[in-house]
């Protein structure tokens, strides 16, 4: 097995260590020695932080494979899920804490403006980590996530969809692969059962409504004979249509059968013990420390340091601002009667803008979507200068997990393009898609939205390996939803009044957001209060209300993304409008924001005003 210390001593892996896309080495070509130092201190901070990345691909061979990095030196990585026990989770929260003493004690002085960006994306990342290190419950870093097992939470939940549609199956070995992470799949449950014990004991335990949900989910995937699952599935049909012979259906099955059903009964028997004695109560601040932990999801998912009343008084008064819009929209449609609210959730019901809830039904609402891809595609050069090459296919939520699945989610596609991105629409019960809404959300999840940004990005082989493939969920959020301005401003709605007023719902149910996710956490709302609050005012169909409620439940602060980071970006641009008049330029204004990759808010605020100044 390859271990991090042996790749990191390879020649190999120091060949890897780049500075703008260039070897180290080309740094030290002559030049002024002002400049030269800089260099220096450039690639010094670069080799620490490209080192960082590099391990933690060993750490998580799942990532390598979604980047395509899992060949030559790192192939074996391709047999391996990586750990989730509580001895590598504690690992990882020491990790952060150790990061951030390294990187605060690497003077940023001397460093070239490119060396800065790199340092002030990189602190800000792991003093965030660090600041969540302190918690001994659910996540270690990334994304807070309050429990070991969720709806959304869980290798029940990724690991399977992952297999089928990431892990590739070229030849003989890569089929063997497959069969060790299946079994590295059922180590994996087994030491999340352990994770969860070990929450419980702490007193953290999820609400029982979110307790029904993950049990009725991982019961989903445990239910009917293995021979038929995806897992195995899977398998057998890629070998099949790769011509790679084999007893794999039965290796496969022997497996789904034996160690993944026992891991997934174990869990399935735990939660519904937790379930016995299971609270009601949604927020975060039921949980030790529960205060400070929704300090650290505010300032993880937004990259801001407001406070949980600044988010809910935001949110009330986006709300406010949208609803006055709409209701002017509404009127002159012919909408007159009742609250915003409940005009746009009658028109949502309306059968002419429902898709039938019927295999057809979803095969004709998947057309539409992909067609709304292919006719924004051809606008895009008339506000970007650069446009991504990777292809973004359009998929349904696996079946499996859909119950507790948001509404829509994008998945990268692999840096060298060899493999699609893909944004899955959860199509559980159409009814709750209505067609007003669907132009904006794939805008937001694919072009110019998600799948647009984070290509670009992947796609920027001038930067770094480990700036083109992190991410921040405010700027990444924050750009998917300003995208679907830039989708109106390319004219996608001048003959389509409906899809105008979806797309401002969209917008409001991103402010509602604000509202819902503060009133749990910090206000201290029911989960009923909450869901109503969103029904009432964003019109998001019941069903969906729930899950987008429950989902705030198990991520705090993640709702809070969107609009925050849509407003700061927004912002920039009239900003940049207003002092730079004639020499506004969007497809410049559009470089400065993309072309560098993902970012914490702060650092995209002094890199869009530097350019001000200077351009």
């Amino acid at each position: 097995m390859l271990d991090r210390r042996t790749f990191l001593a390879s020649s190999t892996a120091l060949g890897f260590l780049a500075f703008g896309g260039l070897p180290v080495r080309a740094l030290a070509q002559a030049q002024p020695a002002e400049a030269q130092a800089a260099g220096e201190r450039d690639a010094a901070l670069d080799a620490m932080l490209d080192g960082w990345f590099r391990e933690d691909l060993l750490d998580n061979p799942t990532f390598a494979t979604n980047l395509g990095l899992d060949t030559g030196e790192l192939a074996q990585l391709r047999g391996r899920l990586g750990e989730s026990s509580l001895a590598e989770i504690n690992e990882e929260r020491a990790q952060s804490v150790e990061r951030l003493r390294q990187i605060e004690g690497f003077e940023r002085e001397g460093l070239s403006e490119a060396g800065r960006l790199n340092y002030d994306i990189a602190q800000f990342r792991w003093s965030v980590n660090a600041q969540g290190a302190r918690f001994r419950y659910g996540s270690a870093g990334g994304r807070p996530a309050l429990y070991v097992l969720s709806q959304l939470g869980g290798s029940y939940y990724g690991v399977p969809d992952f297999l089928d549609t990431q892990h590739p199956i070229g030849d003989r070995q890569d089929a063997e692969y497959y069969l060790d992470r299946v079994e590295d799949f059922a180590r994996n449950l087994q030491q999340e059962t352990e994770r969860l014990r070990h929450d419980a004991s702490l007193g953290v335990v999820a609400p029982d409504f979110i307790l029904d949900k993950t049990i009725a989910s991982i019961s989903r995937l445990r239910e009917g004979p293995a021979a038929e699952s995806t897992l195995v599935r899977s398998l057998v049909r890629r070998t099949r249509e790769q011509g790679i012979e084999g007893d794999w259906e039965a290796r496969a099955t022997a497996l789904v059968s034996g160690p993944v059903a026992a891991g997934l009964d174990a869990q399935i028997a735990l939660l519904r013990d937790l379930r016995t004695n299971a609270v009601h109560d949604a927020g975060v601040w039921r949980l030790p420390e529960g205060e400070a932990y929704y300090d650290w999801g505010i300032r993880a998912n937004t990259t801001t340091t407001m406070t949980g009343d600044e988010i809910h008084r935001t949110g009330l008064e986006q709300v406010a601002e949208l609803h006055a819009e709409l209701d002017t929209m509404l009127k002159a449609q012919g909408y007159t009667q009742g609250s915003v609210g409940d005009r746009l959730n009658a028109m949502n019901e309306e059968e002419r803008f429902l898709y039938p809830n019927t295999d057809a039904g979803r095969a004709e609402l998947l057309a539409a979507l992909n067609r709304q891809v292919e006719e924004i595609t051809p606008r895009l050069p008339r506000m970007f200068n650069r446009i991504p090459t990777s292809r973004v296919q359009i998929r349904r939520v696996p079946v499996e997990i859909e119950i507790g699945a948001p509404g829509g989610y994008y998945q990268g596609a692999s840096l060298d393009g060899s493999r699609p991105g893909a944004y899955y629409i959860n199509l559980r019960d159409t009814h709750e898609r209505p067609s007003l809404g669907l132009p904006t959300l794939s805008y937001h999840e694919a072009v110019p939205g998600h799948h647009f940004q984070v290509s670009l990005a992947r796609e920027a082989g001038e930067l770094p390996l480990y700036r083109r493939t992190q991410g921040f969920s405010a700027y990444n959020e924050g750009w998917a939803l300003y995208a679907e301005r830039v989708a109106d401003e390319l004219g996608v709605y001048e003959d389509d009044p409906f899809g105008r007023i979806g797309y401002l719902q969209s917008y409001l149910f991103r402010a509602v957001r604000l509202v819902v996710d503060s009133g749990m956490h910090h206000k201290r709302w029911s989960r009923e209060q909450a869901v109503r609050y969103m029904v009432d005012n964003a019109a998001e169909p019941e069903g969906s209300a729930v899950r987008e409620i429950e989902r705030y439940c198990v991520w705090p602060g993640q709702a809070c993304a969107y609009k925050i980071g849509q407003t700061v970006i927004a912002n920039l641009r009239a900003e940049a409008e207003r002092t730079m008049g004639e020499r506004f330029d969007i497809k410049a204004f559009h470089d400065v924001v993309l072309l560098a990759g993902s970012m914490p808010l702060t650092v995209l605020e002094r890199r869009v005003q530097d350019w001000m100044r200077t351009a």
